[in-house]
């Protein structure tokens, strides 16, 4: 049997892989503690799944538009009016199964073999996996917790070649949490724009901010620079619709008609139901999403108070998302060297699941989710905090 070699390169997921050692102990009858997988914990709002259900009834089940419906593109290009001001057409919407569909259909078509993509690291795991798939270089630009997880135009330049063609942002961050200010966010959109970068601005924690921080969203810029920028998005993280798979676009209407027309030979339409429970998500109200974010800052406050009791460890605060990446390592020594042997050490002896940093390109951290329920939250970061303790001393 032939395994193309696009696929020797592409490392399978560390988080993952975690969650199923830890789902294993669980089978035996073992309790642990999950902080490791990126899901909110809460239930998809009540009147999200009466939207599902209703297409249901009315037998809305067969094939759609490749791009999505059109309520759907009107109601995803409407969402930044809304929340930002800046109106986006409905042909400029490309809905996917997920940001992470949307993601790859974008790479897909836009990049070409050898160019390189400016990936500030840590990064999401997928990033550097996707541009390969693609053909692309990905181009890790390195922001440890000295620097508070952020890049910085000159840390861009740096790695700048003659075959940049991309720059991924991500913001608010998986894995750091990190928010980029408005002033920050402007000088690297100013950078790229000069350089003739093309950026793709990954906002799918957009509504996971919290105050006083604010967002600052891309759209702005692809309102002005509609060929050199495209912004995600999608409805899991906000919405808590992990398992509906449903993302959506903003591009130049000519790149997401050749998004549409590769698409089209692979998934063609997503799930219509799902469509229809997006659509609810996008036009009704959004007092679940305000109560979750509410829920997240506490959460966040919660664990940052216990790790700030840990002398061993160093972690930014973070204003957005659901997740903690300390740096811890302190604690690294004879027994653990790495980030994923101090995972798995963790989760066999404190029974806790927590992903390694390596996964998101630093070694020296280990991510922590806090969406999970409050008690067991607090419950994993003392038990954690017990075996850290006594590896760093």
């Amino acid at each position: 049997m032939q395994i193309s070699r696009r696929l020797s390169s592409i490392k399978p997921s560390l988080t993952l892989s975690v969650n199923s050692r830890a789902l294993e102990l669980k089978a035996r009858g073992i309790a642990v503690t999950s902080l490791a997988v990126g899901e909110p914990d809460f239930p998809t709002p009540p009147h999200i799944c009466a939207a599902a259900k209703a297409a249901i009834d009315e037998n809305f089940c067969r094939y759609t538009e490749v791009s999505g419906i059109p309520a759907l593109r009107k109601a995803a290009g409407d969402y930044f009016e809304k929340n930002y001001g800046v109106a986006v057409p409905g042909e400029a919407i490309a809905i996917g199964a997920g940001g992470k569909h949307c993601l790859y259909n974008f790479l897909q078509a836009t990049i070409d073999p050898d160019d390189e993509v400016l990936i500030p690291a840590p990064c999401w795991v997928s990033y550097p996996d996707m541009v390969l798939l693609a053909g692309g270089v990905p181009v890790e630009v390195p922001a440890g917790a000295e620097a508070g997880f952020k890049v910085t135009p000159a840390m861009l330049e740096a790695r700048f070649t003659p075959k940049t063609r991309l720059l991924v942002l991500n913001s608010p961050s998986n894995p750091t949490g990190v928010v980029y200010g408005r002033e920050e966010f402007t000088a690297i959109m100013d950078w790229a724009m000069e350089r003739g970068i093309f950026v793709l601005s990954d906002e799918i924690y957009d509504q996971l901010v919290f105050a006083p921080a604010v967002m600052t969203s891309a759209i702005e810029w692809f309102s002005r620079y509609p060929r050199q920028v495209a912004v995600l998005n999608g409805l899991s993280k906000s919405f808590a619709m992990t398992g509906w798979r449903v993302g959506f676009l903003a591009a130049h209407p000519d790149l997401v008609k050749h998004i549409a027309g590769m698409q089209g030979h692979s998934t063609s339409s997503i799930c219509s139901i799902s469509q229809r429970a997006a659509l609810a998500a996008l036009t009704g109200p959004m007092q679940p999403v305000e109560e979750m974010r509410a829920a997240f800052a506490r959460r966040r406050d919660a664990a940052l108070a216990i790790i700030r009791e840990w002398p061993f460890a160093v972690c930014p605060k973070p204003d957005g998302a659901f997740y903690l990446f300390p740096d811890v390592r302190a604690c690294y020594g004879k027994t653990c060297r790495n980030s994923t042997e101090l995972c798995t050490l963790l989760l066999d002896e404190a029974r806790v699941a927590v992903v390694p940093g390596a996964a998101f390109g630093d070694d020296n951290c280990i991510r922590i989710s806090y969406a999970v329920a409050d008690a067991a939250l607090t419950q994993g970061l003392e038990r954690m905090g017990h075996v850290l303790g006594r590896l760093a001393s």
